[in-house]
């Protein structure tokens, strides 16, 4: 896989996204559903953010593992959190794990009324190798 990213600025640094990802040769691309803070027997948690934050990135990590793909593949990554200021309080988690994996993607974030349950953020990534 040939992975290019494409920065016209620098200030997207500090957010830990860019601004676009050109991806060329590729043996495989792997769409992910929305990884939130659900547990193996299918309970929606009901913890705070940053709990929720922390149990949704192990899962996207883990279907992303599982699929043999790897986290410093994602290109493109969807943020839904039903509290953007709740969420940037975590922040440096979020920074953390992608500095973690090397990931460089595009990202989004959008505040939504309300997701699944008691769900607080979801993660939808693209994955390619």
């Amino acid at each position: 896989m040939e992975k290019k990213v494409i920065n016209p600025w620098k200030w997207q640094d500090e957010r830990s996204y860019v601004q676009a990802v050109e991806v060329k040769q590729t043996t495989g691309t792997l769409y992910c559903a929305g990884q939130a803070a659900v547990y193996p027997d299918g309970r929606s948690s009901t913890d705070d953010m940053k709990t929720q934050l922390i149990l949704a990135l192990q899962n996207l990590e883990q279907v992303i593992s599982e699929a043999g793909y790897e986290c410093s593949g994602i290109v493109r990554l969807n943020v839904y959190t039903t509290s953007s200021e709740e969420f940037f309080t975590c922040f440096d988690l979020f920074q953390d794990w992608i500095a973690k994996h090397g990931v460089k993607q595009a990202l989004t974030l959008f505040e939504v009324k309300s997701l699944f349950e008691t769900l607080k953020v979801e993660f939808e990534a693209t994955v390619v190798k």
